[in-house]
Order: C-alpha cells, then sequence, then structure tokens
C-alpha cells in the first residue's frame, strides 16, 4: 500500500516525558504506523524511522552513514539471515533493525533508539 509513498509524521513535544532529553517520548499510536513498513518521526529535531514488524517497534536514525541522506524509513524491511533488517533504498545496504549494524560492513552502523507501546501509545527514548 504504500510501497512508493513517504509517510511523516511530525510531532511536537507531549507529555510528561518531555522535559529530560533521555526519557521515553510519547511520539504516536500504534495505528499510526504501517505494518511491515517504515514510517519518518521528528523527534526534537531529529528524524527517526519507526519501523512495525512482528507486532514490535523498531526505532533507527533516518540518516543512511554510506547514502548520506535521510531516507532510511522508506526502506523495505524483511529477514536476511534470520535476523530483521532494513535495506537502504539507496545502495542497498542491510541493517540489523535490532543493532543498527550493517549486515554488509559491520564497521558501519545506525543509531538505535530504544521504544516501547503502552496502551497503543509508542514510546521512544532518545
Amino acid at each position: 500500500m504504500h510501497k512508493n509513498s513517504q509517510a511523516w509524521l511530525f510531532l511536537k513535544p507531549y507529555g510528561e516525558g518531555y522535559k529530560d532529553m533521555s526519557e521515553f517520548k510519547k511520539v504516536c499510536q500504534l495505528s499510526d504506523l504501517i505494518n511491515n513498513s517504515g514510517v519518518a518521526a521528528l523527534i526534537e529535531n531529529q528524524q527517526i524511522a519507526l519501523f512495525y514488524v512482528e507486532n514490535k517497534v523498531f526505532a533507527l536514525s533516518n540518516y543512511d552513514p554510506i547514502g548520506q541522506a535521510n531516507v532510511m524509513s522508506r526502506g523495505m524491511v524483511g529477514d536476511l539471515k534470520g535476523e530483521l533488517m532494513v535495506a537502504s533504498p539507496l545502495q542497498k545496504q542491510h541493517y540489523n533493525l535490532n543493532t543498527g549494524v550493517c549486515m554488509d560492513d559491520e564497521a558501519i552502523s545506525i543509531p538505535t533508539f530504544e521504544t516501547k507501546i503502552e496502551n497503543q501509545s509508542v514510546w521512544v527514548k532518545l
């Protein structure tokens, strides 16, 4: 449905979690995410790529360090060698959704962020 479109969530701080940068930030409702696809969110001026896969939410930086562009939310998600991954839409490197490590060159990684789902709300810890 959204393979070629880009979904964006523009978020304004709300809730109690916005006082401390190291706390979880409520970013959206689970229903705002697309199963097996990415959505970009702007949280505290950071572009974050959110992926909802296998009933879990993964959060990575939206910045592709090889392609040098904010495009990771447009990547295709899947399984490679038993690991959940997202493929960069630019040069097709595979990044582990859990660790952010590039599966094609372990010297390269994308920052990841802890997530949680509470009462159908998605929270990300920056």
